[in-house]
C-alpha cells in the first residue's frame, strides 16, 4: 500500500469509502473535532496502519490511500474536548463505526472498554472519561466494490393504490421454511428462493415491507438476558445491511434478493430507523455518532447537554434538522434507492425524523428536501406518524405524497368486530377511507395505510385468541408492550382443542381480513396472518430470536382454508377497482348512473339515519358501493352488497333492489366458508348470521344465462 496523501477532490462530494480501482478516498465529517485518525486493520483484527485526516473548510476530515481495496477493514479515532455537560463525548481511545459504512465486519462485545465513561464513577452523566482502547471489542467498517451486474432490473412501480404490502421479518419468514435450502434459511438468499417467492405471487401481495435491515446492535441488557434484538431497531450503520442475515457478503446478498424480488414483479419496502440509535442514552457505549460528534449527531435535552432530548423511548433522538445530519440521510436514502434498488421507506417514529426546534414541522427541512429530490421523490413514502414527544401523535398530518400507518384503522376493525358499542361510524369512515383524517391538501386515500397487525402487538391469531398479553419470556416481568390491545379470546386464554372456540376465532379472522382487504386505503398484512402465526399471546416480540417469532409452515387444514380465502380477497381487490378506487366514498350522487357511490343503509333496507350512526347497540350495516363509471373495466359488475353483522345474534337484512333483469350472487359469506360460494341469491331478504360478512356482487343477465 503506497503512503497516504490528499484526498481526491472527488471525495468533498462523497462521503464515507469510496474506492476508486487505484485506492480508497476516506472521509469523516465532525464539526467539533479537534483531529481525526484513520485506522486501518488486517481481517484478524490486528491494526496494520494509523492515519491522520485533514479537515477542510467544511468541517469534512478526508485522506486519500493508495493501494487501498474493497475488503479493507477500518474504524476512526476522534479527538476533541470530552465536556458531557457541554455535550462533547470526544474519546480517542475508542474506534468509531464509519456513518457511511456500507458494510460492517463483527459486532459490539460487551466489555468496559466499549464505554466512553469509567463504569463506577460519575454514572449519572458519564463524566469520568475512560481512556481503554475499544478497538479489540467493536464491528470494524468494511471498503466495498459498489458495483453489481443488475442486468435488466427495474422496479415492479406499483402505483400505491394498488398496492397490498406484506411486513415480514427476513430471518422469520424463511427460517423454518421447508421448501428453502438449510444453508440460507432466514437470510437474504432464503427470501430469494423460488418457494418463497412462488408463495408471495401466489398469496397475492404486490411488496414486501421489510423490518429493519440496517446493521443493529443487540444491547447489554438483552445480552445478558441471553436474548437478542431481532426486530432491529438499534441500528449502529445505517447503509450497512446487516450480516445476521448473509452466508457471505450481506451487499450483495441483498441486491441479490431484491433483483430476484423484482423479476417476480415484488416491490420492496425496507423500514428504516432514522430517529435513534443504538447507542442509547448517555450511558450506552461509543461506537458512532456519540464519539464523532455527539453535540451534531444527537439532540441535547435543553435543560441539561449531559443528557439527550428523548422522543423515541430509546435513550437518545438523532438530530436531522441539522444540515449534515439531514445530508447523511437523505444521501442513506438515495443509496438504498440507487445502489441497493429498492423501491420505498417505511420511517420509524417518523414524527421524530420530522422534528425542527423540538416541534414537528409539516412544511420543514427534512419534508421540502424529500419532494425536491430527483431520487426521492419517484419512491414511496410510509411514515409511522408519531413518536413519544410532546405533540407526538401526527396522524394524517404529513404532506402529500406520503402515505401513514393508520393505527386508527387497527383499532376500530378489532373494536367492531369484538362487538364493542358504538362503532359503526368509525367504521365507516375507516372502510371508506379515512376521509376525515387524509382528504386535505388533495390527499387521496393511498394516504392511509390499513392493517389490523404489525410487527409491534399481537398477531391476528392471537387477537382472537388472548385477553391479555404475555410477554413474560422477554424479561422485564410482562410490564413490556401495551395492554389496548381489544382482542378477545372467545372462552379460553391460548390455544385450545375446544371446535366451538376455534371456529369462532377463524370465523373473526375472516371478517377482520375481509374488512382489511376490501377497504378504501392501502392494506398491509402481517406475514403469518393468513396461516395462523401465533407469538402465544406475546404482543412484544422484539428479543425473541426463535420459534416464537419464526413462521411455522407446517400448516393444518385450518391454516390452509385460511390461506385460501385470503387468496380469494385479495384477487377480489385486484379484479373489482371499486375496492380501491382513489376518491374517497362520500356518498356522493352519480346523476349518469342515478347511484350513489356508496350507500349505508339499515338491516330493514332503509337509509341509515343520523340516530341510527347514534345507536350505541347497533352492530349490523348493509354497504352498496357502485363502481365509478370512469375506472370500469369489460366486465365489471356495477354493484357490491357488503353485508357486516358484529352482533351475537343472526340478523335478517332487507337487500337493496337488484339492477334490471339482475339479481345478487354470494361471493363468500364468512359463516360458511368455504361452501356456498357463486350461488344466486333467491328472495329479497338474506340472514347475515352473527359475527359474519357478506359479499355479494351484481349478475347481468348474460351471467344468469352463462351459469
Amino acid at each position: 500500500m503506497m503512503s497516504p496523501r490528499k484526498a481526491h477532490h472527488l471525495a468533498a462530494k462523497v462521503q464515507g469509502a469510496v474506492w476508486n480501482g487505484q485506492g480508497v478516498d476516506f472521509s469523516l465529517y465532525s464539526l467539533h473535532a479537534e483531529g481525526v485518525e484513520l485506522c486501518l486493520y488486517n481481517t484478524n483484527g490486528e491494526e496494520t496502519s494509523r492515519i491522520p485526516l485533514e479537515a477542510g473548510h467544511d468541517k469534512v476530515w478526508r485522506v486519500y490511500v493508495p493501494g487501498a481495496e474493497p475488503g479493507q477493514h477500518y474504524g476512526y479515532r476522534v479527538s476533541g474536548p470530552y465536556l458531557p455537560h457541554e455535550g462533547y463525548r470526544f474519546n480517542a481511545a475508542k474506534l468509531l463505526l464509519d456513518p457511511y459504512a456500507y458494510r460492517v465486519s463483527g459486532t459490539v462485545q460487551w466489555q468496559p472498554q466499549v464505554y466512553g465513561y469509567q463504569i463506577g464513577e460519575g454514572t449519572a452523566t458519564g463524566y469520568v472519561q475512560n481512556s481503554q482502547d475499544s478497538a479489540p471489542w467493536v464491528p470494524k467498517s468494511v471498503v466495498i466494490d459498489r458495483g453489481f451486474d443488475w442486468e435488466d432490473d427495474k422496479t415492479p412501480a406499483v402505483p400505491m393504490g394498488d398496492s397490498i404490502i406484506y411486513e415480514l421479518h427476513v430471518k422469520g419468514f424463511t427460517k423454518r421454511h421447508p421448501d428453502v435450502p438449510p444453508e440460507v434459511q432466514g437470510t437474504y438468499l432464503g427470501l430469494a428462493a423460488p418457494a418463497v417467492i412462488e408463495y408471495l405471487q401466489r398469496l397475492g401481495v404486490t411488496a414486501v415491507e421489510l423490518l429493519p435491515v440496517a446493521t443493529a446492535l443487540t444491547d447489554q441488557r438483552l445480552f445478558e438476558l441471553g436474548l437478542t434484538n431481532y426486530w432491529g431497531y438499534d441500528p449502529i450503520a445505517l447503509f450497512a445491511p446487516d450480516a445476521r442475515f448473509a452466508l457471505n457478503d450481506p451487499v450483495t446478498e441483498f441486491k441479490t434478493m431484491v433483483k430476484a424480488l423484482h423479476k417476480a414483479g415484488l416491490e420492496v419496502i425496507l423500514d428504516v430507523v432514522f430517529n435513534h440509535t443504538g447507542e442509547g442514552n448517555e450511558l450506552g457505549p461509543t461506537v458512532m455518532f456519540r464519539g464523532i460528534d455527539n453535540a451534531v449527531y444527537y439532540r441535547p435535552d435543553p435543560e441539561n447537554a449531559a443528557r439527550y432530548c428523548d422522543t423515541t423511548g430509546c435513550g437518545n433522538s438523532i438530530q436531522v434538522e441539522h444540515p449534515q445530519v439531514l445530508e447523511l440521510v437523505l444521501d442513506c436514502l438515495r443509496y438504498w434507492v440507487t445502489d441497493m434498488h429498492v423501491d420505498g421507506f417505511r420511517f420509524d417514529l417518523a414524527t421524530t425524523v420530522a422534528r425542527e426546534n423540538g416541534e414537528f414541522a409539516y412544511n420543514g427541512k427534512f419534508f421540502q428536501r424529500i419532494k425536491a429530490d430527483p431520487v426521492l421523490s419517484r419512491v414511496k413514502m410510509i411514515a409511522e406518524p408519531w413518536d413519544l414527544g410532546y405533540g407526538g401523535y401526527r396522524l394524517g398530518q404529513f404532506p402529500k405524497g406520503w402515505s401513514e400507518w393508520n393505527d386508527r384503522y387497527r383499532d376500530t376493525v378489532r373494536g367492531y368486530w369484538r362487538g364493542d358499542d358504538s362503532m359503526l361510524p368509525e367504521l365507516a369512515r375507516r372502510f371508506s377511507g379515512s376521509a376525515d383524517m387524509f382528504s386535505h391538501n388533495r390527499r387521496r386515500p393511498d394516504a392511509s395505510v390499513n392493517f389490523i397487525s404489525a410487527h409491534d402487538g399481537f398477531t391476528l391469531r392471537d387477537t382472537v385468541s388472548y385477553n391479555e398479553k404475555h410477554n413474560e419470556d422477554n424479561g422485564e416481568g410482562n410490564r413490556d408492550g401495551h395492554n389496548h390491545n381489544l382482542s378477545f379470546n372467545y372462552g379460553a386464554e391460548g390455544a385450545t382443542d375446544d371446535p366451538a372456540i376455534n371456529t369462532i376465532r377463524a370465523r373473526q379472522q375472516r371478517n377482520m381480513l375481509a374488512t382489511l382487504l376490501l377497504s378504501h386505503g392501502v392494506p398491509m398484512m402481517l406475514a403469518g396472518d393468513e396461516i395462523n402465526r401465533t407469538q402465544q399471546g406475546n404482543n412484544n416480540a422484539y428479543c425473541q430470536d426463535n420459534e416464537l417469532n419464526w413462521v411455522d409452515w407446517t400448516l393444518d387444514s385450518d391454516a390452509r382454508d385460511l390461506l385460501e380465502f385470503v387468496r380469494l380477497l385479495i384477487d377480489l381487490r385486484k379484479q373489482h377497482p371499486v375496492f380501491r378506487t382513489q376518491k374517497f366514498l362520500k356518498g356522493r350522487l352519480n346523476v349518469q348512473l342515478g347511484y350513489r357511490d356508496v350507500e349505508w343503509l339499515r338491516p330493514d333496507g332503509l337509509p341509515m339515519a343520523s340516530k341510527d350512526w347514534q345507536s350505541h347497540y347497533a352492530r349490523c350495516i348493509t354497504i352498496l358501493l357502485t363502481a365509478d363509471p370512469d375506472l370500469k373495466v369489460a366486465g365489471e359488475p356495477q354493484h357490491f352488497i357488503l353485508l357486516l353483522n358484529s352482533a351475537d345474534h343472526p340478523v335478517e337484512c332487507v337487500l337493496p333492489t337488484p339492477p334490471e333483469d339482475g339479481c345478487w350472487m354470494l361471493m363468500f359469506d364468512t359463516q360458511y366458508w368455504p361452501v356456498d360460494r357463486n350461488e344466486k341469491v333467491e328472495g329479497a331478504n338474506y340472514v347475515c348470521q352473527a359475527r359474519s360478512f357478506v359479499l355479494m356482487k351484481e349478475v347481468s343477465r348474460d351471467e344468469q344465462h352463462g351459469d
